[in-house]
């Protein structure tokens, strides 16, 4: 009787230590998020294609179909989304339903918050400092982070993502340098600290982007070793929003471009927002 009552507070204070960690991980998701977005400008200079006059020709062109002219430039956007999230390989996906909302605040940072439906439950969240993920909401499954391998990683991501969804945070500006490498597809080369992440765009005659690729540091590879390798998204069904033309469905993935390409992130966006401060 002695043992099957320890064994049961042994159970109780792990569980209970398990919902203050996984509490712990939504409070720092939420600091880090308001954090995020009390970058947002408070009196934003408004999009003119003067701005991007002297920019590559696919660069400007790029510019001049994802923001309208008059449109507040607004660097922080929150995205939600639905779709579906591979937990597995090429061979195997494994694909899940999932569903998620993002804040995107390049260079500075991001979070984004997403679980799975059906089958085994899978929640948590990415940030330019962690990956957090839980199953049933409690039993860590992947707890990375706080080591410059995930920062470059992590960078990577949200320097893409923003070629994707926030244009406004790539205009030329300090530590934003862009080159053209073809008729239609330019280089965004983005500077933040110690980081550092170029990103090719591809955009058609109109400039709507349907590729974006670039080198990232990732050990997505058989031999679990950091290394630079492909990785690209394409982008499609685009629509306004405040002003910007921007993507609501993307795929992405590992080793773009090549014959082990594998989307594992299939997404389709149900809302863009551009959260406001009070001046």
């Amino acid at each position: 009787m002695n043992f099957i009552v320890a064994l049961l507070l042994a159970i109780l204070l792990g569980a209970c230590a398990l919902a203050l960690l996984a509490l712990s991980d939504r409070r720092a998701d939420r600091a880090e998020w308001d954090r995020l977005t009390s970058i947002q400008p408070t009196a934003p200079e408004l999009f003119e294609p003067g701005m991007v006059s002297d920019l590559p020709e696919p660069a400007a062109r790029y510019f001049t179909y994802m923001i309208r002219p008059g449109t507040p430039l607004l660097p922080v956007a929150e995205i939600d989304m639905t779709g579906q999230f591979s937990l597995g390989t090429k061979d195997d996906p494994r694909y899940q339903p999932m569903e998620a909302r993002q804040i995107l605040a390049a260079p500075e940072g991001f979070v984004w918050a997403m679980r799975t439906r059906g089958g085994m439950p899978v929640s948590g969240s990415d940030s330019g400092s962690w990956t957090r993920f839980r199953i049933f909401g409690l039993i860590p499954v992947g707890r990375l982070g706080g080591d410059p391998d995930h920062t470059r990683s992590a960078f990577g991501r949200y320097a893409a993502e923003a070629v994707i969804w926030a244009p406004a945070a790539l205009l030329p500006g300090p530590g934003i340098t862009w080159n053209a490498l073809g008729e239609d597809t330019a280089r965004v080369t983005i500077r933040h600290t110690d980081l550092e992440q170029a990103v090719d765009v591809t955009v058609d005659e109109e400039g709507r982007p349907f590729e974006v690729t670039f080198q990232r540091w990732s050990n997505a590879n058989p031999e679990k070793v950091h290394r630079l390798q492909p990785f690209g998204a394409t982008m499609s069904d685009f629509r306004d929003v405040e002003g910007y033309r921007l993507p609501f469905r993307v795929e992405a993935g590992n080793m773009f471009g090549t014959d082990d390409y594998f989307p594992f992130f299939l997404a389709d966006v149900t809302e863009i927002r551009f959260p406001r401060r009070e001046p």
